[in-house]
This record gives structure tokens, C-alpha cells and sequence, in this order.
């Protein structure tokens, strides 16, 4: 009796690439090696400080995050067929030329801009409006790839120190302040760029768009939590600068400046965000699968569909954007 032929489980759908995204995620792959291997000083740039900055070692994360939110939305990715949207060259050329003017200006943050901005315009160029509108959640979010915070240190030392030295003296120990110097019995205590909240304000903000727009529908809920996320950080950092005065009143200002990088860093951060998130827990509408405009929603756009009139071929696209790019690292050379 002949052996019975073995069966195995066929796939699920999702394991295997549709066909109609083979050539536009091959063109966009080609793209994207190309502008960032000309613009590959700045992403060396970013690279850099987000791995040895601690202010902008959550940065490293904004990638992987990008990633699961384009995961979420796998199935109806794969029922939409991307359309190149001509138009999007036009966004190529300006992040190109803002990269352009960063790098011969010598201004990192413009040409950082110009560098990310380059590869969120190619996602829209190659794979058209319907799918960008589709993924603008990720898109967007990916724009925190950019270091950007040290601007508001010097604000963030001032108010700092305004709050701390308004504790101290509620809590009657006698101080006064000289910019962001504070001189208590103690010894002289200085708000320095490390002591600013910068680090922990920033990281917050990134927490709170991700947040406002997985789980809130309503705008009105997202400009309270993201204003509670800027808000209750400034005002914890505060906090945080006078326990440690108070503190060194008792134990020493070497002792307490010790203790407070030890909470701060870890604990001080942990009880702040989890005051936030459980303060907001209650309040959340949505899954974070439902986030952005649902596939069947957009489908009955007319200015979409009006736009995927302007669509071309993905080999077309990528070699577009090769054009730019290349013209862009001459422009930078000459």
C-alpha cells in the first residue's frame, strides 16, 4: 500500500508579499538606500546622539515604533494597491534642498530635517497618497528621528529654578537666586543643563503623540494629555530640583546632588510617567490598531482617487528620486 502523501498547512496570507506591492516596495527600497547614502552624514549625525546623548537615547526606539505602527495596519495594507503619485518629487526636491542648505550652512537640525523629510516624501512619491494617508500615523512619528530639545535648555534651567527657589522658601529654608544659581546655608546649588527636565520633557512628548493619536479620538482629549505631558514634567523637574536643596540641608549638598541623579534617573521618571499614563488610562477610546483613517474611509475620498490620476511606474519613481539625490550631492560638492 503506497505511503500517503504528506500535507502540510499552507501559509497564512499575510506570511507571503501581494503582488501588487513587490515593485513599489522594491523601487522604494531603492530609493531610500540612495538618499540615505547621500545624505548619510546626517543620519551618521542622528545616529550618534541618539546612542551616546542619554537626552536622546529614546530616540533609538522611534524606529521599531514606526515599525509596529505600520504592522498594525498589515491587512488593510494588503487589500489597497499603491498608486506612484508624481507630485510627491516635489516634497523630494525641498527636503533635498533644505538637507542642502543644513550641510553647506553647517546647521545639523536643517539638514537632519531635510535628511528625514527626504524619505518620508519618497514614501509618499512611491507609494502614493492612498497609502500614505493610510500610514500618516507612522510617517509623521518618524519625524522624532530628529534630536531636537537642546533650543529650550536655557528656558527649562530658568523656570526650573524659579520653582525651586519658591519651594525653598515655602518650605522656610533661606535662599536667594541669582539667575539660575540658588545659595542656601547649604552651599550653592546651579541648575545646570543636565538638572533643565530636557530629557525627560522630550522623551514625554514623543510618549504623548504616540498616545494622543492610538488611543484618543477625541481632539479635545489629546490637547489635555499632550498639554499634561508637557506641563507635569516642567512642574515635577521643579519639584525634584528643591527636594534636592531641602535634602542637602540635612545630609549635604554632595550627598543629596548624589541621591537626587540616582532617583531622577530612574524612580523620580517611572512615577511621573505612570502618574500620567494611569491618570489617562480610564479615559483611553481606542485600540491602537484603530488609530488613523480606516481603508474603507478613505476609499470614498474623491480627492484621492482625483490624485491617483497623477500616478506613474515604481521603477519611474525610484529613479526620479535617484535623480534628485544625485543632483542634491553635487549641489553640495560644488
Amino acid at each position: 500500500m503506497p505511503p500517503e502523501t504528506a500535507t502540510f498547512p499552507s501559509a497564512p496570507a499575510s506570511a507571503s508579499l501581494p503582488v501588487a506591492w513587490r515593485g513599489p516596495l522594491g523601487a522604494l527600497a531603492l530609493a531610500a538606500a540612495v538618499l540615505i547614502a547621500v545624505t548619510a552624514q546626517s543620519w551618521s549625525a542622528m545616529l550618534h546622539q541618539w546612542w551616546n546623548i542619554d537626552t536622546y537615547n529614546h530616540l533609538l526606539l522611534v524606529p521599531f515604533i514606526t515599525a509596529w505602527l505600520v504592522g498594525l495596519k498589515e491587512e488593510e495594507l494588503a487589500a489597497v494597491t499603491p498608486q506612484p503619485f508624481w507630485p510627491g518629487l516635489i516634497g523630494v526636491a525641498t527636503a533635498l534642498s533644505l538637507w542642502w542648505v543644513g550641510e553647506t550652512r553647517g546647521i545639523n537640525l536643517i539638514a537632519q530635517v531635510g535628511a528625514v523629510a527626504a524619505l518620508q516624501a519618497a514614501v509618499v512619491t512611491v507609494l502614493g497618497l492612498r497609502v500614505s494617508v493610510l500610514l500618516a500615523l507612522p510617517l509623521a512619528f518618524a519625524s522624532f528621528l530628529v534630536p531636537f530639545g537642546d533650543e529650550i535648555i536655557p528656558p527649562l534651567q530658568t523656570v526650573t529654578a524659579e520653582i525651586a527657589i519658591a519651594l525653598t522658601h515655602l518650605s522656610g529654608v533661606p535662599a536667594r537666586i541669582e539667575g539660575i544659581h540658588i545659595h542656601t546655608p547649604a552651599g550653592l546649588f546651579i541648575v545646570a543643563e543636565a538638572c533643565s527636565g530636557v530629557k525627560f520633557l522630550i522623551a514625554m512628548v514623543t510618549l504623548a503623540v504616540l498616545v494622543c493619536f492610538t488611543r484618543f479620538e477625541s481632539w479635545t482629549r489629546r490637547a489635555a494629555f499632550l498639554a499634561a505631558c508637557i506641563i507635569v514634567p516642567i512642574l515635577a523637574n521643579g519639584v525634584r530640583a528643591w527636594a534636592t536643596i531641602y535634602v542637602a540641608q540635612f545630609i549635604g549638598a554632595e550627598q543629596a546632588t548624589g541621591f537626587d541623579h540616582i532617583v531622577y534617573g530612574w524612580i523620580f521618571f517611572a512615577i511621573v510617567l505612570a502618574a500620567l499614563l494611569g491618570g489617562a488610562w480610564r479615559l483611553f477610546e481606542r485600540e491602537p490598531e484603530a488609530y488613523g483613517w480606516p481603508a474603507a474611509a478613505i476609499a470614498d475620498w474623491q480627492l484621492i482617487a482625483s490624485a491617483e490620476a497623477l500616478r506613474f511606474a515604481p521603477t519611474s519613481a525610484a529613479l526620479a528620486i535617484t535623480a534628485l539625490a544625485a543632483i542634491a550631492a553635487l549641489a553640495v560638492l560644488l
